[in-house]
């Protein structure tokens, strides 16, 4: 039980982090986030569907590449 805490605590303070980190950086419009080709903008009347999934595998990518080699073993 003392290690699920632990891990509850890391998670939540990674959550506040991002949540941080989103709100400071949603100042600085990046013109492609959001607008690449394949993200998925459905708008009719009265509905609005957006899925970037363009987007959301571009940050994945970036991400995956970053913590590669911050976690690499030498």
């Amino acid at each position: 039980m003392n290690n699920l805490g632990k891990a509850l605590i890391v998670f939540g303070v990674v959550i506040i982090i991002v949540g941080i980190g989103l709100m400071v950086f949603s100042r600085f419009k990046i013109p492609f986030i959001g607008r690449l080709p394949g993200d998925i903008y459905i708008r009719k009347e009265n509905f609005v569907f957006y899925f970037p999934i363009t987007t959301s595998i571009l940050i994945s990518v970036v991400l995956s590449i970053i913590l590669y080699f911050f976690f690499k073993k030498q």
